[in-house]
C-alpha cells in the first residue's frame, strides 16, 4: 500500500474511532436520560384520585404506553380535553401500575384498559394515541390489541403516534401525517398508508392524525370544535393562550425538513457531557401543560437532566387529576444547579426545598404567553440560540415571537468534540511516527 494511503486510513480510522466511539456513548447516555423508566420501587399507590364519571358526558381515553409514552403527547391532549368540561378524561394502561412519560416523569393511571371496557360496556368515544415506543414487543402487545378491539371508534393519534396506529393495521389505505422526521421511516415500514408532510393535521374516515407535537393542538382543537363547537375550541386555546388558532381552520404549511441544522442536535446529544442538573417540583393543583412544556423543551436535547421533586413520597394530583408521583423527595433529592417551579400560581418556596437553590418561577411572570414560549426563552438563555431554535422546530412550533437571546452556539459541546478530534489526530500522528514511518524506512 502507499505511504500516503497507508496514513490517509490510518488518521480516518483513528479519527472516527475517537469521534465516532465518544459520541456514540455520550448519545446512548442522553437517550438513556430522555427515556429513562423508574428504577426504584413506587410508594404506596393510595390517594389516587380518579375523575367522576357522568353516563351523559362522551368519554376521552387516552391511552397510556408499556413502560413509556411520549409526554407531550399524552398530557397536553389530555389536559385541553379536561379544560371543555364536557367530557369524561381519563388515563388507560395495559394495567395499574407506575408508568413512565419521557424525561423522567411518572404518573398513574385511572384505568386498566379491562377497568375501562367495563366501566363503559362499549367502546370510548374518543381514543387518543400518543407515541408510545415498541421496543419490548410484549410489554407493548395488550396496547396494540387494545387499540385493534376499538379499531371503529374515533380516533386522534398525536404526533408519532400514527406510528402507533399504523403497527395496528388501523391506517392501510388511509391518508395521515406524522412528526416531519420521520416520514421517510414510515413510508417505507408502512407504505399502505398515504403519509403527507405538508399539514398540521389530517382528518380521514374516524381518524384524526396530528403532525409533530404541538401540530396535536390544532388536531385537538379541530376535534373539540366539531364535537363540542368552535366557541369552545377558541376558549380552550385562549386559556392556553395558543397563538396559532389559524391553523385549526387552515392546517397547511411549508414542511421541515430534515437538514443541516440536525447536526446541532446530534452534537448536544453526543458532546455535552456536563449537563445541567435541573430539579421540577411536583405539586397539587399544577397546571399540566405548564410542566409538560419543561419535560418536553429540555429533556430530549441531551443538554439538561431533570429530576422530579416533591415534599413527600405521596401521589400528586393535577389541576385536572392526573396522578403523579415524584422520584425524589425533599430530603434525599441528588444535588440539583437549578430547581423548576411551573405554572402561572405556583406556590411560594424557600431555598431549603432546592437544597438551597433559589427556585425559579418560569411562567409565574408570563400569565398571558403560551407555556412554550418561557421555556423555549430560558433555553436560549441556559443553552444557546441554536439549540433553542432547533427544540422549536423539534417541536413543530412555528415561533417566530419568541424571542431567543443568548450564546449563538452551544460552545461547550463544540470545543469537546473539537478537543476530541485533535486527541485523536495527536494519537494518528504518535502511531504514524511510531509504525508507519519505520514500515516506509524500512
Amino acid at each position: 500500500m502507499k505511504k500516503w494511503l497507508l496514513r490517509f486510513v490510518l488518521y480516518l480510522s483513528i479519527f472516527l474511532i475517537f469521534v465516532g466511539g465518544i459520541g456514540v456513548w455520550g448519545a446512548v447516555h442522553s437517550r438513556a436520560d430522555w427515556l429513562s423508566v423508574r428504577d426504584t420501587p413506587a410508594p404506596s399507590l393510595s390517594g389516587v384520585n380518579t375523575p367522576t364519571y357522568h353516563p351523559n358526558k362522551p368519554t376521552v381515553a387516552v391511552v397510556l404506553g408499556n413502560p413509556m409514552t411520549e409526554v407531550f403527547d399524552f398530557v397536553v391532549p389530555y389536559e385541553m380535553f379536561a379544560m371543555t368540561d364536557a367530557y369524561n378524561v381519563y388515563a388507560v394502561a395495559p394495567d395499574n401500575k407506575v408508568t413512565a412519560l419521557t424525561g423522567g416523569l411518572d404518573l398513574v393511571p385511572h384505568y386498566s384498559f379491562k377497568e375501562m371496557d367495563r366501566l363503559l360496556g362499549k367502546s370510548p368515544d374518543l381514543i387518543v394515541i400518543p407515541y408510545m415506543p415498541m421496543d419490548d414487543q410484549e410489554k407493548y402487545r395488550p396496547v396494540r390489541e387494545w387499540i385493534q378491539k376499538h379499531a371503529k371508534t374515533k380516533i386522534l393519534s398525536i404526533c408519532s403516534g400514527s406510528r402507533n396506529l399504523a403497527d395496528a393495521g388501523l391506517l392501510e389505505g388511509k391518508t395521515s401525517t406524522i412528526h416531519w422526521r420521520i416520514v421517510n421511516q414510515v413510508k417505507k415500514a408502512y407504505p399502505a398508508t398515504n403519509w403527507i408532510r405538508d399539514q398540521r393535521f389530517v382528518q380521514d374516515g374516524n381518524i384524526t392524525s396530528s403532525a409533530g407535537l404541538t401540530s396535536g393542538i390544532d388536531a385537538v382543537l379541530h376535534v373539540i370544535s366539531q364535537q363540542v363547537g368552535e366557541t369552545m375550541a377558541m376558549k380552550v386555546a385562549k386559556e392556553m393562550n395558543y397563538p396559532s388558532y389559524h391553523f385549526v381552520n387552515n392546517p397547511k404549511v411549508v414542511p421541515y425538513d430534515i437538514d443541516q441544522t440536525e447536526a446541532i442536535y446530534y452534537v448536544n446529544l453526543a458532546f455535552q457531557f456536563m449537563k445541567e442538573k435541573v430539579g421540577v417540583l411536583l405539586y397539587d393543583g399544577m397546571e399540566e401543560s405548564a410542566l409538560t412544556s419543561v419535560f418536553d423543551t429540555y429533556a430530549p436535547l441531551g443538554t439538561t437532566k431533570l429530576f422530579t421533586i416533591s415534599n413527600g413520597d405521596g401521589i400528586i394530583v393535577t389541576k385536572h387529576h392526573l396522578n403523579l408521583i415524584a422520584r425524589y423527595q425533599v430530603n434525599h433529592a441528588p444535588t440539583i444547579e437549578r430547581l423548576l417551579v411551573t405554572g402561572t400560581q405556583p406556590p411560594a418556596l424557600s431555598k431549603e426545598l432546592g437544597n438551597g437553590v433559589e427556585p425559579t418561577y418560569i411562567h409565574r411572570d408570563r400569565p398571558d404567553r403560551f407555556a412554550f414560549d418561557a421555556t423555549l426563552e430560558d433555553l436560549a438563555q441556559q443553552e444557546d440560540v441554536l439549540t433553542a431554535k432547533w427544540a422549536a422546530k423539534r417541536l413543530e412550533y412555528r415561533a417566530d415571537h419568541v424571542k431567543f437571546e443568548g450564546k449563538p452556539v452551544p460552545l461547550e459541546a463544540i470545543l469537546t468534540l473539537s478537543l476530541i478530534g485533535i486527541v485523536g489526530l495527536l494519537t494518528a500522528f504518535l502511531l504514524d511516527r511510531r509504525f508507519v514511518s519505520k514500515r516506509v524506512q524500512k
